[in-house]
């Protein structure tokens, strides 16, 4: 589920916290960085149970249609109970894996705040995608899966209560939202009516080196940061430190500390990777300085020898 560039930002991101508060624990930092990567699972699982919540309430408005005398816009559709026999939202509705990793986790969150279902049901129902799906005469997994794609793209994913309610609840989520989406929404366009369970619950990590990694990287960067800050200061003669800007700082360290430590991740990969998120963290200007800095250093490691790479490497 995690790429190596997210890692790369969870640790830019424990390495933020650090400087702005001033702890120099490496211990706590390490804590930090695991409960951060897990933070993001369990925002992928409160996504992924939304759309669980909102069949649910979709079957309690149908059950609620049915006891009533009085017509209800849901009586003017061919099959009124057509969401609730959506194939996709069934598969992660009735999801045990689901359901266990929630409780196991104590993820009440939508069954503390209903309102925010209510929001994205009412939503969901009263827009034009809802109603073309319910009145297109279409009965196929693919159909499903569609309108399950188009409401959480156009309706759930950019509400901004939603939003809102995620970014109060922890604020490294105002990050990871978009990731989550992403992921989620590729996902969902591979699903099948055969996708096992365990599909829609994927590992958060490839494997152990990537967690592996990621400390690392963490260790090697904090450990060895004056080594890096006289790296940058000996290219960057027309700069004060003080002229850095905090992140800019971190990512050429990280960036240094990558390029002489892991001589399985190849040269470019790593220097594409850190401008990519200086780009998306950082100044406007801060991609094209550190692309100089790096540049740099880059030719002047391989020109000593210090550049020292193997294989193809990893991402």
């Amino acid at each position: 589920m995690l790429t190596r560039r997210h890692i790369r930002v969870k640790v830019m991101q424990c390495i933020y916290a650090l400087v702005q508060s001033k702890d120099d624990s490496l211990a706590k930092q390490e804590k930090f960085l695991r409960v951060s990567i897990d933070n993001m699972y369990v925002l992928y699982l409160l996504v992924l149970s939304l759309l669980a919540e909102l069949h649910r309430m979709a079957e309690k408005h149908v059950s609620h249609a049915n006891k009533k005398y009085l017509a209800t816009e849901e009586d003017n559709y061919p099959d009124r109970e057509k969401f609730v026999k959506n194939r996709l939202l069934l598969q992660i509705a009735n999801n045990e894996s689901l359901k266990n990793e929630l409780s196991k986790r104590k993820l009440n969150n939508w069954y503390l705040n209903e309102e925010y279902i209510k929001i994205l049901y009412k939503d969901v129902t009263s827009s034009d995608i809802y109603k073309t799906y319910m009145t297109n005469g279409k009965n196929s997994y693919e159909d499903d899966r569609d309108v399950v794609l188009q409401l959480y793209r156009e309706i759930i994913a950019p509400n901004e209560k939603v939003y809102d309610y995620f970014e109060d609840e922890k604020l490294t989520w105002v990050d990871d939202f978009p990731i989550v989406n992403t992921y989620l929404i590729k996902r969902l366009k591979k699903a099948s009516e055969s996708s096992a369970e365990r599909f829609f619950l994927p590992a958060l990590l490839k494997d152990q080196q990537d967690m592996d990694y990621a400390n690392e990287l963490l260790t090697k960067t904090l450990l060895n940061d004056a080594k890096w800050e006289k790296e940058i200061e000996g290219k960057t003669p027309n700069w004060d430190n003080d002229r850095i800007a905090e992140i800019d700082s971190i990512i050429l360290k990280m960036a240094i500390c990558e390029l002489l430590n892991f001589p399985s991740i190849p040269e470019k990969v790593t220097l594409n990777e850190y401008l990519e998120i200086a780009k998306e963290y950082s100044t406007p200007k801060s991609s094209i300085f550190i692309n100089g800095v790096l540049d740099k250093l880059a030719k002047e490691y391989k020109a000593s020898g210090k550049l020292q790479k193997i294989g193809r490497g990893l991402q």
